[in-house]
Parts: structure tokens; sequence; C-alpha cells
């Protein structure tokens, strides 16, 4: 299958290489959107193999995330999986994604699963993430356990088909409702929940707010 692992990355030079060069070595193509980073993220993730494209200033996930998605297309990829560049995603959990694209084809989107050993998942995230799953699950009317896991599958004909706007990280909500809504179904996998030192981007507040904002819009559109 001609698969793309698109990675939004900002100042992610001490994961990036590590997650390039392992993706890589699955056989897998790897683009990496370097969204205005002041380390060697860039120069990095193109040293270990990774396609690189380059935003001067920043534009947020939303922005990269759509440029790696046309990226792919133009590619003639089946699918894209998405990854974060932080650490946060085991390459190791790649293949199962690819397995169940293999096996069980009536899936427009898989999406990571970090509910079945959330255990180390700070308690903020955790339920914040519980709440947002409930609420978009009900906008999608299809049960998704862990819509804001960014490590997910998408078929390329759902990119296609859908249309998306969102510039920060409502882009990863929006997606799926807009799969649901053009008829796609979404399946899930597990995977590992991976959290150590690193910085979230996420503001807890600012973001909330943003997602209340999205999540109204979404309701009466």
């Amino acid at each position: 299958m001609n698969l793309y692992v698109v990675i939004p990355a900002l100042n992610e030079e001490a994961y990036v290489g590590e997650i390039v060069s392992g993706i890589c070595r699955l056989g897998f193509d790897v683009v990496v959107i370097d969204d205005g980073s002041r380390d060697s993220t860039g120069e990095t993730a193109r040293q270990n193999g990774a396609h690189v494209i380059r935003h001067a200033i920043r534009q947020g996930k939303g922005a990269s995330l759509r440029d790696g998605f046309q990226h792919a297309l133009t590619q003639g990829c089946d699918a894209v999986v998405t990854m974060d560049g932080d650490g946060q995603h085991a390459v190791s959990d790649l293949p199962a994604f690819i397995e169940k694209f293999e096996n069980e084809p009536g899936y427009g989107v898989i999406n990571g699963s970090r509910m079945l050993s959330c255990r180390s998942m700070p308690k903020v995230r955790l339920y914040t993430n519980r709440l947002m799953s409930a609420l978009i699950s009900w906008l999608c009317r299809q049960r998704i356990a862990d819509t804001q896991c960014g490590f997910r599958l998408i078929r390329a004909d759902v990119l296609r088909k859908v249309t998306l706007r969102s510039a920060g990280f409502q882009i990863e909500s929006e997606l799926l409702i807009e799969a649901a809504r053009a008829g796609f179904t979404i399946g899930s996998v597990p995977i590992q929940t991976i959290y150590s030192d690193e910085k979230s981007s996420i503001n807890p507040v600012v973001d909330t707010f943003r997602f209340i904002g999205f999540f109204i819009n979404q309701l009466f559109r």
C-alpha cells in the first residue's frame, strides 16, 4: 500500500529524528511539517529520511496537517497516518493501524485510543478528553473512545471528500465530524499512553474555550 505518515512538528528536534527513522525502517514515506520551529526540527527530520515542508512562521496544527494531506494526495497515497512529533506516539503501534486498514476495509478513519492504558495520563487531560470525546461522538452519531488522539489512519477518499478549515488543534475533531457527516465509519485501535517531561503545546484554558466555540459552531451547522 502507498501510505504516508504526516507529522506536524514545532521545536521537536529531540524526538523527531528517532520517530522518522523508525517509520522509514517500516518502509513508509514520512512528511514532516516544520511549523516555524526555532530549532533544527526540519533539518533533523530531513537527515533521517523525511520530506520536509517548512513554514517560515507558525501557522498552527490544522494548517500543517492540511499541507501534509495535500502533499500525500498528490503522491497518490492510499491512506495517511497522522502522528505527533513529541514522542507521545509509539512507532511500534503503527502496524496495528495497517492491519486494521487491510483486514477491515469498511472504516474511513481508524483512530488511536489511549483509553485502555490511561493510568499515566494526567487527570485533567483524562477528564477533559472523556468530556470532549462524548460531545464529538454525539455529533458524529458514532461512539469514538478517544477523539482527541492525533494518532490515526485516514483513507485517501476521506481526505478527498471532506473540507477542513480549522487552523489549530480543533482540526482533529473537525476531521472526525466531517468524515462521519460524509457517511464514513470511524473505527479505533488501542495504542500506548506515553507521557514524559515534554511541555504540551495545548493551553488548557485557551484551547478549552476554543473547543467550546468550535463545538457550538459545529452544532448549528
